[in-house]
């Protein structure tokens, strides 16, 4: 099947985003038997995303997505969703929003014997693709090519 490139469904869902107060996260369309576009919704707000949300930027997507006909006349579904809080870090303001906070750290290859470990997010370069970890104690940089994923610790009470 034939689809629009990613960064152009972006492009206009974007200021409906906006419009419904909350920010694109991201876009991914998977192909296969039951081709599906997939929007991640996030915001700062308390209480993150919740369905009505969703359904609100889903009504005002509808049309915006008719007009655009990313796959060229062939059917598939549209879908909404948080990302969830495990999510990866992808963007600069994921990072941003995290420093002084506890995330997961899961490397390619083992430091001092871990590949995954908990930490204290202290520092991030977008300019040097870098970050700055407190664990122990201990400062530790990495460069986002050795880490496989970092995302929010989650702790429950």
């Amino acid at each position: 099947m034939k689809v629009m490139p990613v960064q152009s469904i972006e492009e206009v869902l974007r200021p409906v985003a906006e419009s419904v107060g909350v920010e694109l996260y991201e876009v991914v369309f998977k192909q296969g038997k039951n081709p599906t576009l997939t929007v991640f919704l996030d915001t700062d707000r308390e209480g993150g995303i919740d369905l009505d949300t969703c359904e609100r930027f889903h009504n005002a997507a509808d049309p915006v997505l008719d007009e655009l006909d990313p796959t060229y006349g062939q059917p598939y579904t549209f879908t909404v969703s948080s990302p969830g809080l495990d999510r990866p870090f992808k963007k600069d303001s994921d990072f941003l929003r995290n420093i002084g906070k506890k995330v997961e750290v899961k490397l390619y290859a083992p430091l001092r014997g871990e590949k995954f470990f908990e930490a204290v997010l202290a520092e991030y370069s977008a300019e040097g693709k870098n970050v700055t970890l407190e664990k122990g104690g201990e400062r530790i940089k990495l460069n986002l090519s050795q880490i496989v994923k970092i995302s929010q610790a989650i702790e429950f009470d």
